[in-house]
């Protein structure tokens, strides 16, 4: 067999908006199994790259808060921490706007090997940023500036490498594959965690702060290297490969939109996107980012429980989130998704009590809980966003309504509840702030049309093979004359 992604269609229109009766095997595109799963594991790659550094940070973020800004109190320090971190995500929006368009221009595997330098690049700066005692203010500024480099990279890799795999899977398990982008997120951030973890147990504390926190970013290179080198073999996606050949066809009489052309044409689509970010960010990053210095700070557990607890959910969180993927095939995404919304309005205060009652089984469930939640959004959303967009604007607006969310409500979610719960003194300000994620992220739902086991709009249906490619004209056509059927009249 070739290892070769095959793309029979050399038509200038979908196969979806040609007739049944006229549907031929070569208006379907069949994916070659090998390549796509190449395909699948340089994307997540990519993705476990970015939160490698999210998990690196967010265990460090309290002996970062004393390196680079050692004058403030140790409650300053987090906010200070937690505020570079999210400044980084105040220009993924800008990234999204370069590299999405470059994506949908130029082809989604090139911009994706330039996002994973760029992000390698960004890490492995800060572990060589001199400390506070050494150079002063301009500590904290290069490393907003190496965060900043971060932010902007990483505003074309989601929206790109969800792109990637949704247009090189099959239609029937685009969730299922989807869901490993997700898979290498959870990886990505559990190696992270568990190589910080397992230095602060080994090192002296006085050791961690002198020189022990650069190490995890110094590996961001290899990482980085390893990636570029995947990501460079690959071949363009057979819908990216589809769409190119129609505009050659066309010889490029459909003009290209501008950015704000694109915003308005798809503002529905934009917002629904948008909406999903928000209740899939939110419970990501206060897991993930907040949770552990929640445990620590709020709650007064020791730093190693702390981080020991959120690793454990997130091994746990690992094959739920395939599982999940895997069922949005069968049952469509809209319930899953549904699911994780109305159980964070219902659950998010039960599970806060349960994590601020002390005793380490609540503490555990609490956190089980939430990340099983979090899994319905995790396994859903690499399949559910891409399928919002047409091809020709998929890069484009993914990226743009992607980092635009989780700019304004993700990234944020760390220091919002960090600043809410030292301003109120109430420790139940994290549960609230997920349930109004999952009351936005449940009306968002309800607008939704289901694409579960559809061909992405604006591309033709896409099989495992010649065999099932067969199959499926068969069944078009059978539904086509059951249609004719109950449409011609019937005469006594």
């Amino acid at each position: 067999m070739s290892t070769r992604t095959i793309s029979t269609n050399q038509s200038t229109t979908p196969a979806t908006s040609v007739k049944p009766t006229e549907l031929t095997v070569d208006d379907i595109t069949v994916i070659d199994s090998k390549l796509l799963k190449r395909a699948v594991g340089a994307a997540a790659l990519g993705n476990a790259m970015e939160w490698f550094d999210f998990g690196v940070y967010s265990y460090l973020a309290v002996i970062i808060g004393k390196v680079f800004f050692p004058d403030a109190s140790a409650t300053a320090q987090l906010i200070a921490s937690f505020g570079t971190f999210a400044a980084a995500f105040l220009v993924r929006p800008i990234g999204g706007m370069v590299f999405g368009p470059l994506g949908d221009r130029f082809g989604r595997q090139k911009i994706l090997a330039l996002t994973m330098i760029m992000m390698s690049v960004g890490t492995f700066c800060i572990g060589l940023i001199p400390d506070y005692s050494s150079i002063g203010i301009m500590a904290p500024v290069l490393l907003l500036i190496a965060r900043l480099v971060q932010g902007f990279s990483t505003g074309g890799e989601y929206g790109g490498a969800a792109t990637f795999i949704a247009e090189y899977s099959t239609d029937k398990r685009r969730g299922f594959m989807g869901s490993f982008l997700e898979f290498g997120t959870l990886g990505g951030y559990l190696l992270g965690a568990t190589l910080v973890t397992v230095m602060m147990a080994t090192i002296p504390s006085q050791a961690m702060l002198d020189w022990g926190w650069r190490v995890p970013f110094f590996l961001a290179a290899p990482l980085g290297l390893f990636g570029l080198y995947i990501r460079l073999k690959l071949e363009e996606t057979p819908a990216f490969k589809e769409h190119m050949d129609k505009q050659e066809a066309l010889e490029h009489s459909k003009p290209r939109l501008n950015m704000w052309q694109m915003l308005v044409k798809y503002k529905k689509q934009m917002l629904k996107c948008i909406g999903l970010v928000l209740i899939f960010n939110v419970s990501n990053y206060m897991l993930t980012s907040y949770m552990p210095s929640y445990l620590t700070g709020v709650l007064g557990l020791s730093e190693l429980t702390g981080l020991l607890l959120v690793m454990v959910v997130m091994f746990v969180m690992m094959p739920l989130t395939l599982m999940w993927g895997h069922w949005t095939d069968r049952i469509g995404r809209r319930p899953v998704i549904g699911l994780g919304a109305v159980g964070l309005i219902v659950l998010a205060v039960p599970c806060f009590m349960l994590i601020g009652s002390g005793n380490m089984w609540a503490v555990f469930a609490g956190l089980v809980v939430l990340g099983f939640l979090h899994t319905c959004f995790s396994g859903t959303m690499p399949a559910t966003l891409p399928a919002l967009f047409v091809t020709d604007i998929r890069y484009s607006a993914l990226a743009i309504g992607f980092n635009l969310s989780v700019s304004l409500f993700g990234g944020t979610t760390p220091l919002v509840t960090a600043w809410l719960v030292d301003t109120t003194h109430n420790v139940m300000m994290p549960a609230y702030y997920m349930m109004g994620a999952g009351v936005i992220g449940l009306l968002t739902v309800l607008t939704l049309r289901e694409t579960a086991r559809k061909p992405l709009s604006g591309s033709s249906p896409a099989v495992a093979s010649r065999a099932e490619a067969h199959r499926l004209i068969d069944k078009l056509r059978r539904q086509h004359g059951r249609k004719q059927q109950q449409n011609t009249p019937q005469t006594v």
